[in-house]
């Protein structure tokens, strides 16, 4: 199974944000230089985080995104899950219905794949992702970030 880079992006975001003290806001300009991210898609990316619940927004000179959440109530498989438009590994409708499809055992088995790849994600949340913060904060150059 390969996660789309929406989804992907997202966790990077909430990693990002894990990172940062309570009372610090930062802005999708400064996730997407650090993680050479293209702006547009990020702005995509944390509208969605935010009608979700996981980031808030503030608008204005101060303003700014933050975890509406502590790092250890956000699991990774409920982000996982709410990002991505579907979890099928394949579609037996598309791009014609296959003929085989109602003797077929594939998609039940890819279906317990998927579930199992989803319970193992649900075992961990944002900040078991954030274990190494000073190595993270290193590899992005964090104290750019604060210089601003």
């Amino acid at each position: 199974m390969q996660l789309t880079h929406y989804t992907d992006y997202s966790l990077r975001v909430l990693i990002f944000l894990s990172l940062q003290g309570d009372e610090q806001r930062i802005t999708i300009t400064d996730i997407a230089e650090h993680f050479s991210i293209p702006r547009n898609h990020l702005v995509k990316v944390v509208h969605r985080l935010g009608l979700l619940g996981y980031i808030e927004t503030t608008r204005g000179k101060n303003g700014g995104i933050r975890l509406a959440l502590p790092a250890d109530q956000i699991s990774i498989g409920q982000v996982v899950r709410q990002m991505e438009a579907t979890l099928d590994v394949v579609n037996c409708q598309a791009p014609s219905p296959c003929p085989i499809r109602s003797g077929c055992q594939l998609k039940s088995i890819l279906n317990l794949a998927t579930d199992a790849f989803l319970e193992v994600l649900d075992q961990y949340t944002v900040a078991d992702l954030n274990q190494r913060p000073r190595q993270l904060k290193k590899l992005l150059k964090w104290s750019a970030i604060m210089a601003k």
